[in-house]
Parts: C-alpha cells; sequence; structure tokens
C-alpha cells in the first residue's frame, strides 16, 4: 500500500483487492529502524473499516520496538505480524527477543512472520523458523518504495525453500511483471508489488495475474498469494 494514493488509500486498498491480491501489505516504519515514517496503528484501523473484514492484513513492522506494537496493530485489525530479526537479540538486554516477539504475537491470535534485511544470512532466522508462519526475504533495503529488485537475494530464498519446503516466503522490493520469474523460480509463494500495482493508466489486474501465474508455474508447488 506504501506505493498507493495515500490520500485515497481506502478505495486503493478496494481496486486491488478486486483486481485479485490476496493480502494488503502495510509497511509500518518508526523512523529508527529505518529512516523513514509512514503510518501506524490509527491509520490501519481506519483502513480497516474501509474494506472488508476478511481482507487479511499483512503488516511489515519496520519499528526498532516489535514488542511495543504488536497489541496496537492486533487492535488496528492487523492479521499478521512481521518483525525484523535485526531489532532481535538473545544476548543483548537492550533487543526484544526473536522467541518472545513469536510467542506474543502467536498469542494475540495474529500470524507470524519474521523478516531479514539483504545484509542479513537465512542463518539468522533458521532457528526461529518452526516459531513463525512466514520468512520476509527483503530484496531492496527497507524504508522506501520504488527501489530496484536485488536478484542476489535470490539464493535466500533458494536456501529457505530447500531447507524448509513448506515454508511460506514473501519477497518484497521491487516485484513485478519484469523481475517475477527470479523470485517465483528460487521458490518465493508470496509476492509483495507496489510500484507495478499501483501504477497510473494500469489496470491492476495484468501485474497481478502475471505474477500469480509465475509463481504457480515456477513456485515448486506453493501456492501463489498475490498481494
Amino acid at each position: 500500500m506504501l506505493a498507493s494514493d495515500l490520500a485515497a488509500m481506502g478505495s486503493e486498498a478496494k481496486s486491488v483487492v478486486a483486481a485479485g491480491a490476496d493480502y494488503l501489505h502495510l509497511d509500518v516504519m518508526d523512523g529508527h529502524f529505518v529512516p523513514n515514517i509512514s503510518w501506524g496503528p490509527p491509520v490501519i484501523a481506519c483502513l480497516r473499516k474501509a474494506v472488508d473484514d476478511n481482507v487479511f492484513f499483512d503488516c511489515h513492522m519496520m519499528v526498532s520496538r516489535p514488542l511495543q506494537w504488536i497489541q496496537p496493530i492486533k487492535a488496528a485489525g492487523g492479521s499478521q505480524y512481521t518483525f525484523h530479526i535485526e531489532t532481535c537479540s538473545d544476548k543483548d538486554s537492550d533487543h526484544d527477543s526473536p522467541a518472545d516477539v513469536a510467542a506474543a504475537i502467536r498469542e494475540s491470535g495474529m500470524k507470524v512472520g519474521i523478516a531479514l534485511k539483504p545484509g542479513t544470512p537465512v542463518s539468522a532466522v533458521a532457528p526461529f523458523v518452526a516459531l513463525v508462519d512466514m520468512v520476509l526475504v527483503m530484496t531492496v533495503e527497507p524504508g522506501f518504495g520504488g527501489q530496484s529488485f536485488m536478484p542476489n537475494m535470490m539464493p535466500k530464498v533458494l536456501e529457505l525453500r530447500t531447507t524448509f519446503p513448506e515454508l511460506d516466503i514473501e519477497v518484497d522490493g521491487g516485484l513485478g511483471p519484469s523481475t517475477i520469474d527470479y523470485a517465483a523460480k528460487a521458490g518465493a509463494n508470496m509476492i509483495v508489488a507496489g510500484s507495478a500495482v499501483f501504477k497510473p493508466g494500469v489496470d491492476a489486474r495484468g501485474p497481478i495475474q502475471i505474477m500469480r501465474r509465475s509463481v504457480e508455474e515456477h513456485g515448486q508447488g506453493k501456492k501463489a498469494d498475490a498481494q
């Protein structure tokens, strides 16, 4: 949704859902973990009122204190809460424990996602895969939309798909009809697309259908989820 017309967020959300999007991907940024500020629980709560109750809100939490925001995001209508492994530590009391964050999200009733930035190896999240529903591999540096896709992140996706064949694997950043095959062939089955879908004069059905077909053809048996 970050690439949508934010002055018409409700109607933009309805439009892409009608065009075939499975989820709405909501980027929450606190200005600390990433050098940008987007929106928080009040905006998500307003958007929840603007769409059907069954629309899935995939909340990508680019925040330095993931435990702090779990209950506010749940109350606002979040369906899945994805936190960044880089914000957590089992060894540093100044950071939240990944296991504690995952447990708190699960207890809230939301699905659990864990994300890694381009510079973070798969080994950082591997110990926690059993605690989550989805791993998000960033294919751009988090914080801003409109960046170019990083194909050198695909070995991470392939490593995750090979090691955890039933895992939901999401990719986010620079995805569209011209880049989807890289991600789908590596094994990603959840595709976040912003600029490729929210493009003036372009019917969102076109790029969504192209991306879905690619994942269905190359997605190593996983169901396509286009966002």
